[in-house]
């Protein structure tokens, strides 16, 4: 046999493998230039963002439904120029600045980094969309953080900020507009939606920790002992706070009071607020929401935490982006509106149609990152506690959410509202304010995801609770509780009330499925 063998190897090798392979070889190049041509070939069909008749079905309505916001029509908003988007550049903590760094700044061009007429491949454009993601609309914003702070290391010390292991904070950008001249670029995605972790590894897209509100009650305490007449700042700005989170429709007011507060008062609201959970125009200092994680938005039917915005499509996502950085301030609530005459469009910016597409391919293009929690013996003990419970049929998988609306106390659902949206005829008894004494009230909450929740806290609507632990203490619901996250403005004990569901578990079965949550 071994003789046999060897005569074998001695003979010609024949033709017929090596043609098999040459044509498969042939084969596997033609398929994947075709890939590559059809790949370059990506043709997006861009929804129109401002479209007069989706703007129109596209919220929730409010609790209050004749309150429900009024949009700007399509004709003036396309009026608005588009903005153009810059490169921008990292911003050091002082102390790790590398040297001559702001020098080398100042000699720089102003360089327009997003052209879509650039992009050729998907893969092009879910880039180009991070730069969106990633680009200032705000700068050199008195009540943020100006250049003073970000270059004063007290500051980040006394707010604690937090920064990446490189030294650089990823909430903002230096951004050059004009040659010599360094704005610092705030108030894009990235300021609410990053998180730095422990190590310093910066995660995009996640509930974000940048101590917002911190920042701005420093602000305010700032600007009013700077200004040349502080009554007359106060006054201005005392005014200007309530036509951005008042809601007169309702009596009284939840911030009605707000003309005939200090500045300290209102920074004092502010500066309660943890980081993960951030005001902005139509929300409340009183009830302040969670920011949310985007990572999965694309499997989401319904947007913010009282599921104001629907998702119907990806333009929808675009006309959310659209409505956040820059539509909300020229909406009409009933006889109600922010802006008492709306401004000359051409002293305004907003985003190109293509840029929220690129923002939007962005943004589901997220991925988690490795979850570090085992799927252990605990872990699937946790599964079969959850499966037990019930918890599947509101946090059902692979969503874990089952893309409902459920009603908070005090509210009954319309019936226009239970033929047209999904609607679980269940209510968790969680804190009604959100959904009810602000802009964003429909009356409902959401069903979040319980995906990622590893990567998240505060939790709640309303970040009461810090972790997943503190939420199934039963003793949160008593009236001597301290929330371990948000407690509102001089606020040291309060329950935090509703979804009870876990609470009576055994101290076994709770760590079982805590451990199951930190999984998903």
């Amino acid at each position: 046999m071994i003789q046999f063998t060897e005569q074998m190897r001695r003979r010609p090798t024949p033709r017929a493998p090596f043609l098999l392979v040459a044509v498969a070889f042939v084969v596997l190049i033609v398929a994947m230039a075709r890939a590559e041509k059809a790949t370059e070939e990506f043709r997006p069909a861009i929804p129109r963002v401002w479209d007069d008749q989706k703007l129109a079905t596209l919220m929730v309505p409010l609790a209050v439904p004749e309150a429900s916001p009024k949009f700007v029509s399509s004709d003036w908003y396309y009026k608005i120029p588009v903005r153009p988007i810059y490169k921008s550049y990292p911003i050091y903590r002082p102390d790790k600045e590398p040297p001559g760094y702001m020098e080398w700044l100042k000699q720089q061009e102003p360089q327009i980094s997003f052209d879509s007429s650039k992009l050729k491949t998907k893969g092009d454009w879910i880039k180009a969309g991070e730069l969106v993601y990633d680009a200032p609309i705000g700068f050199d914003t008195p009540l943020f953080m100006t250049k003073d702070d970000v270059r004063n290391l007290d500051w980040y010390k006394k707010l604690n900020v937090p920064v990446a292991k490189d030294g650089t904070l990823p909430f903002g950008r230096w951004e050059i507009r004009e040659k010599g001249k360094l704005e610092l670029g705030e108030g894009s995605c990235n300021t609410c939606h990053t998180r730095v972790m422990p190590d310093g590894t910066v995660l995009k897209g996640v509930q974000g920790n940048m101590p917002y509100d911190r920042i701005v009650g420093f602000a305010l305490r700032s600007r009013v002992a700077e200004a040349k007449d502080p009554a007359a700042f106060t006054k201005r700005f005392t005014h200007e706070w309530h036509m951005a989170l008042g809601v007169p429709w309702l009596h009284p007011d939840p911030f009605g009071d707000a003309e005939k507060m200090s500045i300290p008062q209102i920074a004092a609201l502010h500066e309660a607020i943890p980081p993960g959970v951030a005001i902005r125009v139509n929300t409340s200092l009183r009830y302040p929401p969670l920011v949310p994680s985007l990572i999965g938005v694309q499997d989401r039917r319904y947007l913010d935490h009282t599921g104001l915005i629907q998702q119907r499509s990806i333009g929808d996502l675009m006309r959310y982006a659209a409505l956040v950085q820059l539509g909300v301030r020229f909406e009409t609530f009933a006889d109600f509106k922010i802006l008492a005459k709306l401004p000359d469009p051409s002293t305004e910016l907003r985003y190109g149609d293509d840029q929220l597409y690129a923002l939007a391919l962005y943004i589901y293009s997220l991925k988690m990152p490795p979850n570090p929690n085992p799927f252990d013996a605990l872990a699937r003990r946790g599964q079969k506690v959850f499966q037990r419970e019930g918890c599947v049929a509101c946090h059902t998988p692979p969503l874990y959410t089952n893309n409902e609306l459920t009603p908070v106390e005090g509210f009954q659902p319309p019936e226009a509202d239970l033929r047209r949206f999904a609607i679980l005829p269940v209510t968790v008894g969680t804190d009604p304010g959100l959904a009810l004494k602000t802009r964003v009230g429909t009356g409902y909450y959401r069903v979040p995801s319980l995906r990622g929740v590893w990567l998240r806290g505060p939790f709640e609507h309303d970040g009461s609770v810090a972790t997943l632990e503190d939420w199934f203490d039963r003793r949160r619901l008593r009236d001597d509780y301290v929330p371990t996250g948000f407690r509102g403005a001089g606020g040291k004990t309060r329950a935090v009330k509703g979804h009870p569901f876990g609470l009576e578990l055994s101290a076994e079965d709770r760590k079982a499925l805590i451990a199951f949550l930190k999984t998903l």
